[in-house]
């Protein structure tokens, strides 16, 4: 097959300069399933990015496609607001049983909206009115979205430099690895949360993600999360923990933190929840501070009804048992040996993140991104991560069949040879 420049000039002649992964990878996609994509010129691609963690079970799992088909065909709710509907009360009923009961969790379910971002400013809403606390203590490297209450707890320059306002009500604390691998951050935290002149305000709440997915696959240790825990609850403040990218089995376990021993007192939820792509956030929150009105926190689209019909299907089938979670501790070792072959080209690499959520810190980057675009001319759709970009990030679907895995870790090695080996023109 003859392949051809793809025409993207409507979208450089229409679409706002805000789009991002579009311009890492230059061509129109036309069609997806599994762990793969497939663009108009009828080019397979291998995805190691699905969805940025929205897409764990793959494109088009065809028992989610065929439960909304049957849904649609029937005139099933679209848009239901917070109406109860059949479909709402079969997802919740799943979650209660297959999610909740099991982890011994009484956590209430609430839809703050469609995204990530939602699920956080309502998480953080929640945590103020329990406490009638306004700060925030979020750490470093942290990300949690980027409209403005989220965007005050993330710490990336670039997009907090996009608020054009001030970003206030967060404190910002260095997380886990942050000051090098002998220093104690919690330490550090509960010494500034104890002395009532270092300035730091009685929090509202402790957030964090147990791995930073934007920040660098900076993986916090239990230990670590377990000492936070009890100096949030010492101190009267809540724990939030951040699960939009490293939950719904992402890690391992449905829930980042289910083998740390800790137990947050809300918990953050987006990207595949819906199991399908589909937009769907949530928010669990222990019934103790779930203390919002009626729509005092709320949005048009909290009823993606077409979300809940796959959402039910995904923890259905996925997680009555563990199957799921033995095949991503497999899959997971697979990634970690073919992300070690690319460290070994790269003197100081290192390995970072956990289960299927990993990656490989090149120290650069340029470099990071030269393997990335190589990889994707090969046949790989894969991206960065962290405050330089200088993580090469795996977030490949938890699903992907084993040899198509492998087949993604051949093309990222070759592309990390060719980069590494490659002589470069120093400028002058």
């Amino acid at each position: 097959m003859t392949h051809h420049t793809p025409n993207i000039s409507v979208f450089e002649r229409r679409e706002s300069e805000a789009r991002s992964y579009c311009r890492g990878f230059p061509t129109v996609f036309a069609s997806a399933s599994g762990s793969e994509m497939t663009d108009e010129d009828g080019r397979s691609y291998i995805d190691f990015l699905a969805g940025c963690s929205s897409l764990n079970y793959g494109h088009n799992d065809p028992d989610m496609k065929a439960a909304l088909i049957e849904h649609m065909e029937a005139d099933g709710i679209a848009h239901g607001l917070d109406l109860h509907t059949g479909v709402k009360a079969a997802f919740l009923d799943a979650f209660e049983t297959h999610i909740l009961t099991p982890r011994g969790m009484d956590h209430k379910v609430m839809f703050p909206g469609p995204t990530g971002a939602n699920a956080v400013e309502a998480a953080m809403k929640l945590a103020r009115r329990a406490t009638g606390r306004s700060n925030i203590i979020a750490f470093t490297n942290g990300f949690h979205g980027v409209t403005l209450g989220a965007l005050a707890a993330t710490g990336n320059a670039y997009h907090r430099g996009g608020a054009g306002t001030e970003l206030s009500g967060v404190t910002r604390m260095p997380f886990d690895g942050f000051m090098g691998e002998s220093y104690d951050s919690a330490e550090l935290l509960d010494a500034m949360l104890k002395d009532t002149s270092s300035g730091v305000d009685a929090p509202a709440a402790i957030l964090l993600e147990t791995v930073q997915g934007e920040g660098g696959l900076n993986a916090a240790g239990a230990d670590w999360i377990r000492r936070v825990a009890e100096l949030a609850h010492a101190h009267g403040a809540l724990l939030i923990i951040d699960d939009i990218q490293a939950g719904c089995g992402r890690t391992g376990s449905f829930f980042s933190f289910e083998e740390m021993g800790v137990t947050p007192d809300i918990i953050t939820m987006a990207k595949s929840i819906s199991g399908f792509g589909l937009p769907m956030g949530l928010v669990l929150v222990r019934p103790e501070h779930d203390l919002m009105g009626p729509a005092e926190h709320n949005g048009t689209f909290r009823g993606n009804t077409h979300a809940f019909v796959t959402a039910r299907v995904a923890i259905e089938k996925f997680w009555s048992n563990d199957g799921l979670q033995k095949d991503v501790a497999r899959r997971a070792d697979l990634i970690e040996k073919g992300l070690q072959t690319v460290a070994d080209m790269v003197p100081g690499a290192r390995l970072k993140g956990r289960g299927m959520m990993r990656g490989v810190d090149v120290g650069s980057g340029e470099l990071a991104e030269r393997i990335c675009a190589r990889a994707f001319q090969n046949g790989l759709i894969i991206e960065t991560s962290g405050s330089e970009d200088e993580v090469v990030k795996i977030l490949a679907p938890l699903t992907t069949p084993d040899e198509i895995l492998q087949a993604g870790l051949d093309i990222l090695i070759a592309a990390a040879r060719e980069e590494t080996q490659q002589p470069r023109i120093a400028a002058e």
